[in-house]
């Protein structure tokens, strides 16, 4: 008669004794489905040490993120600070522009000239080249949609038009560029371009 120490012995040692003859790794014993038996076969210590790592990587990312508020962490927070920046960058050009305008003002030649370029940049592709109106109104006749007067045409562009598909400038130009290009546009009345857009608006005497 056997006891049950001897069967508990004999029982462990078929389980120890129970390896696969081609790997030489230990069954996982109770792990059994449709004749196939699972290996008892742990990750090499390189891979744990790699699930480690990651674990430690991503508290100290939460820890920056949630806890320290780390600023180049939290992109809405770098891309506020940066914008803050660039705006205190460009509020600096403005003054620096201002002073410069008024040390050295501008001839009515340069002010075409530059008010051209901008007009050139942005305003030819909805009002031609020679601002014989294209999608946008004739500039070179005497009819205006919104007043031909200086003050009509800074409102247009420091507001835009959106039914008429015309966006604000006030933030893609500076006031210079703004006067300059409005100064530009003013002088094209009467120029008599070809292809000239049918007139649009009332008709303004200067």
């Amino acid at each position: 008669m056997h006891s049950n120490n001897d069967d508990k012995t004999k029982g462990s040692n078929q389980e120890i004794e129970e390896i696969d003859d081609v790997t030489k790794i230990k069954y996982f014993g109770g792990h059994e489905y449709d004749g196939i038996k699972e290996l008892d076969n742990p990750l090499p210590p390189w891979l744990k040490y790699i699930f480690y790592v990651t674990i430690i990587i991503a508290f100290a990312y939460l820890t920056l993120v949630f806890v320290f508020k780390d600023a180049s962490i939290i992109q809405k927070k770098e891309y506020s600070e940066e914008m803050r920046a660039a705006r205190a960058k460009t509020e600096v050009a403005v003054k620096e522009e201002a002073v410069k305008s008024k040390a050295n003002p501008m001839t009515q030649e340069e002010i075409l000239a530059a008010g051209k370029v901008v007009f050139d940049k942005i305003c030819y592709v909805c009002h031609g080249k020679f601002g014989e109106g294209l999608v946008g109104p004739n500039f070179t006749d005497e009819y205006w949609i919104h007043g031909g007067k200086p003050e009509d045409l800074l409102k247009v562009v420091n507001e835009g038009v959106l039914d008429k598909g015309m966006i604000s400038y006030k933030s893609q130009l500076n006031k210079a560029q703004i006067n300059n290009v409005i100064a530009y546009i003013l002088s094209l009345h009467g120029t008599n371009p070809p292809n000239q857009k049918a007139p649009q608006g009332v008709k303004v005497v200067k």
